[in-house]
């Protein structure tokens, strides 16, 4: 049935005793009897069907439009909203719904493609749904995931996307919505370097356990969104994914380098000038905010891991990986320093390393499980690939000191008594429980700085362990299948550094062809 409605013009003046004229003014037209051009406006009344319950609706009445075309014109585009229910009742009181709702909340009709689109996908047409509404929903959609991508998803919709985008209807989702929430990053960026930088208590609590965001980061954090987008698109909630639309800075890999001589000597005098630099600002600081509390002294570690280096990804000669490994012997992690200095295990594969996993009379081990920390929460899942999980071959120097490790934890087991948890991992707490990532790193840095030398992260022991496999002649089958990576393309781009001397000697051999030739 087709919705009935009419155009008319109106104006506010009254008659004598105070009552709106309305249509009957007089002004609102010529002594021609055409319409007055300035005086009035025009409006249009549209009836609308029952409610749900059947009660009556009250019709819906728009005004201030200046020509009687422009009033047709939204008119026509009510009607239109109305017809796309066809027979269906139902649709037509629930499209009726949404009209009402949007004009109160928008002062403007919803636009008849997106309610069309809705009703062709089976969507509630009463209402939209939010930003928030559909990642919760999508995620939990998601049945196939792996735990531990689960959990990042999680905490991108929790930290990022729900508190700016959550409440925005989803089908006007805006780049510039999404551009807001890097923004948002970048501003929390600058405030976790500055508490460090400063030292001030209060902004150290609000940063409590979250980091500066990465360029990788942020493109990790753009892909949950988008891979919800896409969905969405599917589904023909939505025509565009705006965060394809976005530009963030590129996070390929940086490019990994060894520290070379040249290049300590210059991170030295950096380390000290980063130290000197913060000091005077902390000092500065102090004097401008005395009731803040702020130290005039830089934590030494803070300052040891966040001084310039040449690369973010830097890696170790075998020389310095051997004063670290000097250092850290008499550390009760020593055994899981050494695993992933010469097996290349990532961070979380040697936390979730279990005994049943391990075969020392065949020199084996089964990497299956790793142990994941996001903020303060831990978790257990698979490795990061299908290729991660797999076996490799341990060297007789790591069968040795997982034997004496082994010994160790027993002893800790008797010591531990009652109070000891059995959990089957191969690197516990001194009371058997698993042994936070975090930790792991912290104390890494705490034994590379006491060692002193030159900061890495703990996972560029893992490129070392693969610098060290071509320096000893292996080819590049031999680091992929080690590292268990997906590709060689992978193994050859991000996870190899050529050391100097074999740079030297690749640079000799070349040349020694040359002038052998006769």
């Amino acid at each position: 049935m087709a919705a009935k409605g009419s155009t008319f013009k109106t104006c506010g003046c009254r008659d004598e005793e105070g009552k709106l004229l309305g249509r009957r003014c007089p002004k609102l037209r010529r002594a021609n009897g055409r319409w007055s051009s300035n005086h009035g406006t025009w409006r249009y009344q549209l009836e609308l069907p029952p409610t749900a319950v059947g009660a009556r609706r009250a019709p819906l009445r728009r005004g201030g439009f200046a020509t009687q075309d422009a009033a047709e014109v939204e008119l026509n585009k009510a009607k239109e909203l109305l017809a796309i229910a066809g027979d269906d009742d139902t649709a037509r009181v629930q499209i009726a719904d949404l009209i009402t709702a949007t004009v109160r909340t928008t002062k403007m009709l919803p636009e008849p493609d997106k309610v069309r689109r809705k009703a062709r996908t089976g969507q509630d047409l009463s209402r939209s749904i939010t930003v928030g509404e559909y990642l919760e929903a999508w995620l939990v959609g998601r049945r196939n995931l792996r735990e531990g991508s689960r959990r990042s998803y999680a905490q991108h919709i929790r930290l990022y996307f729900k508190p700016h985008l959550g409440h925005i209807p989803l089908e006007r989702l805006r780049v510039q919505d999404v551009d807001r929430v890097f923004d948002a990053i970048d501003e929390h960026n600058q405030l976790v370097v500055r508490a460090r930088e400063t030292g001030d208590l209060r902004l150290r609590a609000k940063v409590k356990g979250r980091r500066v965001v990465s360029p990788a980061t942020k493109q990790r954090i753009r892909a949950t969104l988008r891979a919800a987008l896409n969905k969405a698109i599917k589904e023909r909630i939505i025509e565009v994914n705006v965060a394809s639309l976005i530009e963030l800075p590129s996070g390929k890999a940086p490019k990994a380098l060894v520290w070379t001589d040249e290049r300590i000597i210059q991170w030295e005098r950096d380390f000290a000038a980063h130290i000197q630099r913060m000091n005077a600002r902390r000092k500065h600081q102090a004097r401008l905010e005395p009731h803040k509390r702020i130290g005039e002294n830089i934590n030494r570690l803070d300052a040891y891991a966040g001084a310039p280096r040449p690369s973010k990804v830097m890696v170790w000669t075998p020389a310095l990986t051997k004063r670290f490994l000097d250092r850290a012997r008499h550390h009760r992690l020593y055994p899981l320093y050494h695993l992933i200095a010469f097996r290349g295990l990532r961070r979380g594969e040697a936390c979730g390393l279990r005994w049943a996993d391990v075969d020392l009379a065949s020199g084996t081990a089964t990497i299956r499980w790793q142990i994941t920390q996001i903020g303060h929460e831990t978790f257990q899942g698979k490795p990061k690939t299908e290729a991660g999980e797999a076996r490799i071959d341990l060297d007789s120097h790591t069968i040795k000191e997982l034997r004496a490790h082994r010994a160790r934890q027993n002893a800790e087991r008797l010591e531990a008594g009652g109070t000891w948890t059995e959990t089957g991992f191969v690197f516990t707490t001194p009371a058997g429980g698993p042994v936070e990532p975090n930790e792991v790193t912290e104390q890494f840095l705490q034994l590379s700085m006491e060692a002193g030398l030159p900061p890495i992260r703990l996972h560029d022991l893992r490129h070392g362990a693969a610098t060290f496999l071509l320096a000893a002649g292996h080819d590049m089958k031999v680091v992929q299948e080690t590292l268990r990576l997906s590709s060689l393309a992978i193994a050859s781009d991000i996870y190899t550094s050529v050391l100097p001397q074999l740079a030297r000697q690749s640079a000799e051999d070349a040349a020694a062809i040359v002038l052998k030739a006769k």
